[in-house]
């Protein structure tokens, strides 16, 4: 598969640091040069994915709310 445009502008290149597995969902961590970035996704999708440790990916961030704290 090949992607030729996404409308998604927050894009994070990076490796599979860790998969926790679980029975619908899992979380995978995504070493980037900004961090680790965390998603949950489908157990499926990780399977239909072949995600592994190791593999390049790309961590895609939307989001319709961002909150500020002062520090």
């Amino acid at each position: 598969m090949t992607i030729k445009a996404i409308n998604v502008r927050n894009q994070f290149k990076g490796t599979i640091k860790e998969i926790v597995i679980g029975d619908v969902l899992s979380e995978i961590d995504v070493q980037t040069a900004a961090g680790v970035v965390t998603s949950v996704i489908t157990t499926r999708s990780v399977r239909e994915l072949e995600l592994q440790v190791g593999s390049e990916v790309i961590a895609f961030v939307k989001s319709t709310e961002v909150s500020i704290a002062k520090l």
